[in-house]
């Protein structure tokens, strides 16, 4: 029994996704009912972790499963779960609207990535319901709220609109029938062969039975039991279409690497195959099991303030608990997919008990371990296949460097920079067997780029004597050098900062004794960029560039200045030194100039050029680009004119 019926419009990025899907999208339509049965574990998953609490929302039918009927004479394909279900509002916040659905990144991440991504896709940004319309030309949603006495139906011909009433006498789940489209391609989804195969590749593994009604001829046989020849019966026998038993619970050699791939893409919704899967079982005083996948690609939320928890979901006694576990791995490990179960904690826990369970922070520091072991061992087998790893996934490890979680150097250890010793990638442990007997300290410069920090002024002197300096380009370095402070017993120094390399005696008296003799001139320059300097000096780290900026030895860097400044922070300004190079034509030009004309408007402008070419050196930007674009003209024209 139903009241009237209500037709609604989708939200316009909705309708476009369903556009696309009915239209462009022909590969690897079977993913579809992968979609459906994932949806359907879900909602049994969240049927039994609410029933916990609230056992009476069970009931008395205690059978949790899916089940599947196709009927070739209707055309139809239907999908029932007895789960969760879904309220009115539910149903038109998951399938009509963007809120949940994640339907803008999908368009915008499909765009990058073209059509024949799709299948990817679908799944990964949550919108693989509407992948039924891939093979449906009508979609009916069926559902009833566990505990609400009426439900919901929801039907769609995926053409900008749905329709939506209530409906009384439903039972608790949800059934989603499929009007298949005319066709040999889509005809298939009606037998029972395409259905087993496409179960059997995709939801093996999956827990609940996916059951199945099947037709199935024998012998008719006499009084006697035995067939009378020529004469055939035909039965309905229910039939369990997937193993049921989850690939963790599966003894480790046992396990095909066709499975891991599978169950991988369960998880993540990822099209690739992992690039490492780690799989133990913990036993002693707390016994657990995990099964850990770490990803060869970048999954689309991997930089996403909301979602930088832990994905590897909690299973105690086979139960839910919880799908993503920030306990069990910390944000910066949260790339890696997979499953910890365990016998030992209480079926009711909750998320703020999971939070002071020593047992649970025993878990995430032995998973932690096993994927640092695991990153080790892929780093010493496979330098090539690691590296692309890296470039993936290498930011989130700097962010364990940084949240003080590089215990025994383990993080650091597997970590890659760059460096001035040639375009490859080079690990802490291989520049130092590099350093000469002589270098007792580790070089780092950061900046926005390799090709701004390999002209960096910052360079010049450490190259002159064959010191490897590393290059740190992503921002998040900033913020790991406050922490990666040492290797090996070997301080980590930035080459824009502090004193640079250190002198020979005579060098050192040479310069101090000519900062000495034109401090006059240093003084004039000094006043004239007083609002962002801090001193101006000669300098022992140049050879070829006329001046340098640097920073105090433990100041804020100009890029972590203005990245604190972008988030809000109130930040004062830094000043920095600028150092000149005493032997470059162009500062002893400007001693002569000062020393005829100590009153010159010439030396501050030239100084105000320094320190305009020493920003762009180092790839930040000019405070008053205008102004310093005048002083340039007016130099040049000068020149020209002799």
């Amino acid at each position: 029994m139903s009241t009237q019926t209500e037709t609604h419009a989708f939200q316009a990025e909705v309708s476009e996704v369903l556009s696309l899907v009915v239209h462009s999208l022909y590969s690897n339509r079977e993913i579809f009912l992968r979609e459906l049965i994932s949806n359907a574990s879900d909602a049994l998953d969240k049927l039994r972790f609410e029933a916990l609490t609230a056992p009476e929302l069970m009931g008395a039918e205690e059978s949790l499963g899916i089940v599947l009927d196709a009927d070739p004479e209707a055309r139809t394909l239907t999908i029932a779960d007895n789960g969760i279900g879904m309220t009115r509002e539910e149903l038109v916040q998951n399938l009509g609207t963007i809120a949940s659905s994640g339907t803008r990144r999908f368009l915008d991440a499909l765009k990058e990535g073209g059509a024949e991504n799709a299948p990817d896709l679908i799944g990964q940004f949550g919108v693989g319901f509407y992948s039924a319309f891939m093979v449906a030309s009508e979609v009916r949603v069926t559902t009833c709220r566990a505990g609400e006495s009426s439900g919901s139906v929801w039907v769609s011909g995926g053409e900008g609109s749905y329709s939506l009433e209530e409906a009384d006498g439903l039972g608790r789940g949800t059934i989603v029938t499929l009007s298949l489209r005319e066709g040999d391609e889509f005809d298939a989804f009606l037998q029972e062969f395409t259905l087993r195969e496409v179960v059997r590749k995709y939801s093996d593994f999956v827990e609940y039975p996916i059951q199945m009604q099947i037709e199935r001829t024998k012998p008719k046989l006499d009084d006697e039991g035995k067939p009378i020849e020529g004469e055939t019966e035909t039965n309905q026998v229910t039939d369990t279409l997937n193993s049921m038993k989850p690939l963790w619970a599966k003894p480790k050699e046992e396990i095909t690497d066709e499975e891991h791939e599978e169950f991988y893409k369960h998880l993540s919704r990822d099209w690739n195959a992992p690039f490492d899967t780690i799989h133990f079982r913990a036993e002693g005083t707390l016994e657990y099991t995990a099964l850990l996948y770490l990803p060869a690609q970048q999954p689309f939320d991997l930089f996403d303030p909301a979602a930088r928890a832990s994905k590897v979901s909690l299973y105690v006694r086979r139960i839910l608990i919880m799908r993503d576990c920030e306990d069990l791995l910390p944000g910066w490990l949260r790339f890696v997919r997979g499953v910890v179960e365990s016998n030992d904690l209480p079926l009711n826990v909750s998320r703020e008990v999971l939070q002071d369970d020593p047992r649970v922070r025993q878990i995430q520091k032995r998973l932690v371990r096993k994927v640092l072991d695991s990153l080790k061992e892929s780093l010493a087998d496979d330098r090539e296949r690691y590296e692309e790893f890296w470039r993936n996934f290498g930011v989130c490890l700097k962010e364990g460097i940084y949240y003080g979680d590089d215990v025994e150097q383990r993080v650091s250890g597997v970590s890659l920079f760059g460096s001035s010793h040639g375009e490859g990638l080079t690990t802490l442990a291989e520049y130092v067997e590099r350093m000469g007997d002589d270098q007792d300290a580790i070089y780092a410069l950061t900046g926005t780029s390799r090709k701004v920090l390999e002209c960096s002024p910052h360079l010049e002197a450490l190259a002159s004597q064959g010191v490897e300096v590393l290059f740190l380009t992503d921002p998040v370095d900033e913020w790991m050098l406050q922490r990666l402070t040492e290797w090996d017993g070997k301080p980590i120094r930035q080459a824009d900062k502090g004193e640079g390399l250190a002198e020979g005696d005579e060098a050192k008296a040479a310069r101090e004794e000519k900062q000495k003799e034109f401090e006059g001139l240093l003084g004039a320059m000094q006043a004239a960029l007083a609002d962002d300097i801090q001193e101006v000096r000669f300098s022992a780290r140049l050879k070829n560039s006329a001046a340098v900026l640097v920073g105090e030895e433990n100041a804020l860097s100009p890029q972590l200045e203005r990245m604190l400044r972008r988030s809000g922070q109130d930040v004062p300004k830094q000043k920095r030194i600028l150092e000149l190079n005493p032997g470059h034509a162009l500062v002893t030009g400007l001693e002569k100039l000062h020393a005829v004309d100590a009153q010159s408007p010439r030396v501050a402008e030239i100084a105000e050029l320094l320190y305009g070419q020493a920003l762009i050196a180092e790839g930040m930007a000019l405070e008053d680009p205008g102004r310093f674009t005048k002083l340039l003209t007016e130099l040049m024209t000068s020149s020209v004119k002799g």
